[in-house]
């Protein structure tokens, strides 16, 4: 690889800690383990957490995160994960969708983690195909954007630039599917083995 590649996680009040700081651990232990295998040589990725504003985020069960840049200043990403939890607010701000839906268009691939999926379907950047979210949310996504195609029972969903998953560990489980997808199955299979988390690379 030439050149680092940047992640951009979106965050936002009543953000599901793990949904945001599983891909989060993925990434940042795929840039940990790739430099350990080849030092000298570029990162593999450069993540962000980016928000509305600079102000603290207050995710979901209290833990406060001070995002690294807002919109304005947040560096057009190549990989944007869109987080889920309690979305209505999120998923109700012209802002937040208009920041989602400029930098899905620019970015190589657009994943979600559980809820995630309906910021992304209200921003206009899911809009067919197959998809996946928390088992719990399954109905109410089919409700509300019907020209989705929601599955039940799997991990992951890829469609090539659009990925979504299910809850929490599947979130992990799709993030290193993404490190395999982008720089190979073996530093996928060592940042799963550093985190000590399993790995199954089928969804």
């Amino acid at each position: 690889m030439s050149r680092t590649l940047n992640i951009a996680i979106l965050v936002f009040d009543d953000v599901e800690a793990l949904d945001l700081g599983g891909p989060y651990e993925v990434f940042t232990t795929a840039t940990r383990m790739q430099q350990r295998a080849q030092p000298g040589t570029a990162p593999a990725f450069s993540v962000q957490c980016v928000a509305r504003t600079l102000d603290a985020v207050r995710a979901r069960a209290g833990l406060r995160v001070l995002p690294d840049a807002d919109f304005a200043s947040a560096a057009p990403p190549d990989v944007l994960v869109v987080p889920g939890g309690v979305i209505d607010t999120a998923a109700a701000c012209a802002a937040t969708r208009q920041w989602v839906a400029q930098a899905a268009e620019g970015a190589d691939i657009t994943a979600s983690v559980c809820t995630g999926a309906f910021i992304l379907a209200a921003a206009g950047v899911l809009r067919e195909g197959p998809v996946t979210t928390h088992w719990e949310d399954i109905g109410d996504l089919r409700a509300q954007f019907p020209q989705l195609t929601v599955q039940e029972h799997v991990r992951w969903v890829d469609q090539g630039r659009l990925v979504t998953s299910a809850g929490i560990s599947a979130g992990i489980d799709m993030s290193l599917h993404l490190v395999s997808r982008l720089l190979g199955p073996a530093l996928a299979e060592r940042t799963a083995r550093q985190m000590d988390t399993p790995w199954n690379p089928t969804p």
